[in-house]
């Protein structure tokens, strides 16, 4: 099957009937018809449709290496520079479609797998290890155009530096049994972003286990028996796009997975009972550079909203003229175009890895992954800034069309704005900034990749600081001498 259209995608959603909760009861019926799912699905759908475009293919789609079908851009193993390019094309026409919003868009975890696959020789003659099913898994989504979501985080009990659950029930998912038939998994995983919307979800140890129970990776369908998506409360405020612009649209669900003694089969387990490949396997494969060029091509368009945002803020209320309003403005400025260079950069200095695929380099997207998070929670506090009480003044839709709306067309005009554009835009930055759509976009993005101080610390241990410290050394050498 070559790429999916979005029907096609909904279709296949809805008939899995995926085990998911929210709010003290499963969904009974069409998840896409779900308030909690059926926008989210919709913009997915979108995605899949502009494949479809013919004016598009080239940009969003490239020749299957098995079939020759029409596949999706975003799961090519880049062996030039050239496909470097037009992955982060594909990625950005995608992502401006959701301006960025949509963080678990379908290309993430398509490059996820990609890089998987990409690095799966890793695996080669390791104990335990199955490296020709994560590509047969590779080509079978590829060829399929199937949808995935993942986790990679134990619940959060005791997040002390070495942790070892005493109960015999276990909490954070582990391997309970070794069969014939494949290993059976019983315990819970956090945090699967678009849980249950997906027709796969793939479990990928993060590293730093010692319990080989836990040491295991696989994908399995969403609606294996024995597993079911706890969801958290939806963020979704209405129907309306005026009153919700954003949360309407681009919510996308996070949930606990819980695994009641699911099956997994052997053609489906990458690796277990191997704490070893747990613990180099993200460190040695290209799973961080291809994934963080997704990210930060993604990142770079929502920084592109905010600014666009912000000016209008400024344009639609005429403060454009104050210096901190420059100020501040800047700072976005400032910000996006850091990212852009070092993006550049990374594909300007990428280099064909051990496996003869391009790998863009990994230490600049790394600079970049620990920029955003410090940056992004200003953008929605210099929106609060310049948006002020004008972010808690924003009637509803139902309130312009009733009969007091003639008093906010007077009152909540605005200097190059009439008053229900005026409102729309307000609602639009309150919907980033101050909703609860909003602060989770925030706090998103503050822990995309883990914690901030984390990421500070893997980039110290793996930049390469020793030619500047011979530097030094030389020159007081040199000085000494004299």
């Amino acid at each position: 099957m070559p790429v999916v259209t979005g029907k096609e995608y909904i279709d296949r959603i809805d008939q899995l009937k995926t085990n998911v909760w929210i709010d003290g009861g499963p969904i009974i019926g069409k998840i896409s018809e779900h308030p909690a799912f059926k926008g989210v699905m919709n913009s997915q759908a979108a995605l899949y449709d502009s494949q479809h475009d013919k004016s598009l293919q080239d940009k969003l789609t490239y020749p299957s290496p098995s079939s020759g079908s029409k596949v999706g851009l975003s799961f090519l193993q880049p062996k030039t520079r050239d496909d470097l390019f037009k992955r982060k094309e594909m990625i950005q026409h995608w992502a401006k479609m959701n301006n960025g919003l949509m963080g678990r868009s379908p290309d993430y975890m398509n490059t996820v797998l990609m890089a998987f696959a990409s690095s799966a020789n890793l695996l080669k003659g390791k104990v335990n290890c199955f490296p020709e099913n994560v590509i047969a898994f590779y080509e079978y989504a590829r060829e399929n155009d199937i949808s995935l979501t993942h986790t990679f985080i134990d619940p959060q009990v005791n997040r002390a530096q070495f942790y070892f659950e005493a109960g015999d029930e276990p909490i954070a998912a582990r391997v309970i049994e070794r069969n014939d038939a494949g290993v059976v998994v019983k315990g819970a995983r956090l945090l699967a972003t678009q849980g249950g919307v997906t027709d796969e979800i793939l479990v990928f140890p993060a590293g730093g286990i010692q319990d080989k129970d836990r040491a295991v990776a696989f994908s399995i369908p969403s609606n294996s028996k024995g597993l079911r998506f706890i969801c958290r409360d939806s963020f979704v405020g209405g129907d309306s796009i005026f009153n919700f612009p954003l949360s309407s649209r681009f919510e996308e669900m996070d949930s606990i997975v819980v695994f009641d003694n699911v099956l997994v089969p052997w053609d489906r387990v990458f690796f277990y009972d191997n704490t070893e490949i747990v613990n180099k396997f993200m460190v040695a494969s290209s799973f961080l550079a291809f994934t963080l060029h997704q990210v930060v091509s993604r990142q770079i368009v929502k920084a592109e909203f905010v600014l666009g945002i912000v000016q209008s803020i400024i344009d639609t209320i005429n403060i454009g003229d104050y210096q901190h309003v420059q100020e501040k403005v800047s700072e976005i400025i400032i910000a996006l175009e850091t990212m852009k260079a070092l993006l550049n950069k990374s594909e300007n200095e990428s280099e064909m890895d051990e496996w003869g695929f391009m790998r863009p380099n990994q230490i600049t997207l790394q600079i970049a992954s620990n920029l955003f998070p410090r940056v992004y929670p200003r953008f929605t506090e210099i929106i609060q800034l310049l948006g002020a009480s004008g972010l808690i003044t924003i009637p509803t839709e139902n309130t312009f069309q009733s009969s007091i709306g003639k008093d906010l067309k007077q009152y909540l005009q605005a200097k190059s704005s009439n008053a229900e554009d005026r409102i729309k835009l307000f609602r639009l930055a309150w919907d980033l900034t101050m909703s609860s759509f909003g602060t989770r976009e925030t706090l998103y993005e503050r822990f995309f990749f883990g914690d901030p101080i984390k990421l500070s610390s893997q980039l110290y241990y793996s930049y390469d600081k020793e030619p500047y410290v011979g530097r030094v050394k030389s020159f007081l050498r040199i000085s000494e001498d004299l």
